[in-house]
């Protein structure tokens, strides 16, 4: 199976995605700064949703350069992470119109968690095609990153209960930790 189809549909799946979000975005019926600040609980959510997003893409898109084979238990793992991925337009609104109530904290956790888990699933499945000596495993290892990520969001649902806040900070404080370079698929590309 060629690869190239599956990263076409991914990259034009998540582009609609962002469309969808920006879309989203309705410009403020005022013409001073102050009609801006009915926005702000919107603008923030997308701004976050978008570098998820593009976190998503990238990663993606490097693993894929670094794989060899794929089988359709990949196609299936890919369009389970798309699936979680094509709700972050829903979870996105739902949190900025609600300025960021505890449901909706509650709700994007969630699909952070499955987005996570469902890009954990994908690389357990490509590791296991391409093997344990492949770019790919060799440049995962024992995916840190990915497992502190998946703590950080359940620790962060636990907290909605306590203030939504505290939540948010734990999904910032993920994409952070995902925005600072990690050069393994970089490496493992240039090794391959």
């Amino acid at each position: 199976m060629h690869k190239g189809r599956l990263e076409a549909f991914s990259d034009g799946v998540l582009a609609i995605i962002i469309t969808i979000m920006v879309l989203e975005l309705k410009a403020p019926h005022g013409a001073d700064l102050s009609a801006l600040s009915g926005t702000f609980h919107v603008f923030i959510v997308y701004v976050l949703s978008f570098v998820y997003v593009g976190i998503y893409w990238n990663n993606h898109h490097h693993m894929f350069q670094i794989v060899k084979h794929i089988d359709g238990s990949v196609l299936w793992a890919n369009l389970h992470l798309l699936f979680w991925l094509s709700l972050f337009p829903f979870a996105n609104a739902w949190m900025g119109e609600a300025q960021f109530a505890m449901w909706p904290v509650i709700g994007y956790g969630v699909v952070l968690l499955m987005a996570a888990l469902a890009y954990t699933i994908l690389v357990w499945r490509l590791v296991r095609i391409n093997g344990r000596k492949s770019p790919l495993a060799i440049a995962v290892g024992k995916d840190v990153k990915g497992n502190i990520s998946i703590v950080i969001y359940l620790v962060s649902l636990a907290l909605a209960f306590v203030h939504p806040y505290l939540s948010l900070a734990g999904y910032l404080l993920t994409a952070l930790i995902w925005l600072v370079p990690d050069k393994r698929m970089e490496n493992a590309f240039g090794r391959k």
